[in-house]
């Protein structure tokens, strides 16, 4: 079964946040509902669980900010051992881990036609739509350049698919 991974519910807030057991911790960085569950292209994918209207702010990904040569040195091994990276170059010299990210969009699966893109802007990862995107479709981003240097064969089953991540 697919997990949930709703918003905060502005109006369940209590009248004090500062005494809230949530105070000093981040807000929830997504902004639509996402759903993790089964992919047709890899693993696990994300998938929205509304409808989201193009150029909507779709959520963000969060992680352990590490530096450019840590974060290849994680790649090879998650490589080597579970085959699954969640690793975003957000610079030339950093990078965002998710590998222990409760955040569902680090589930989302390269496409060649993707429905999202994705934007670094100012240390955070964040995903847009870039057209209407249907409840229940699986959310895609392009990864462009990774790691993996055009070797790893792509499975996104576009009309358009160019092959190779």
């Amino acid at each position: 079964m697919p997990s949930l991974h709703a918003r905060p519910n502005p109006a369940a807030a209590p009248a004090d946040a500062a005494s809230s057991p949530a105070a000093g911790r981040p807000a929830n960085p997504q902004k639509h509902l996402v759903i993790t569950g089964p992919s047709r292209i890899d693993g696990l994918g994300a998938f929205a669980g509304e409808a989201i209207p193009a150029r909507d702010k779709i959520g963000e990904i969060r992680g352990e900010f590490i530096d450019l040569a840590e974060a290849r040195r994680r790649a090879r091994e998650a490589e080597r051992t579970t085959g699954r990276i969640f690793m975003i170059a957000i610079s030339d010299k950093r990078a965002v881990d998710a590998t222990a990210s409760t955040d569902p969009l680090r589930h989302a699966n390269h496409a060649c036609e993707p429905n999202m893109v994705l934007r670094v802007q100012q240390g955070r990862v964040a995903f847009y739509a870039i057209r209407d995107i249907a409840e229940g479709e699986e959310l895609t981003a392009r990864y462009g350049p990774t790691h993996h240097a055009g070797r790893l064969r792509c499975a996104c089953g576009s009309q358009r698919c160019v092959g190779w991540i």
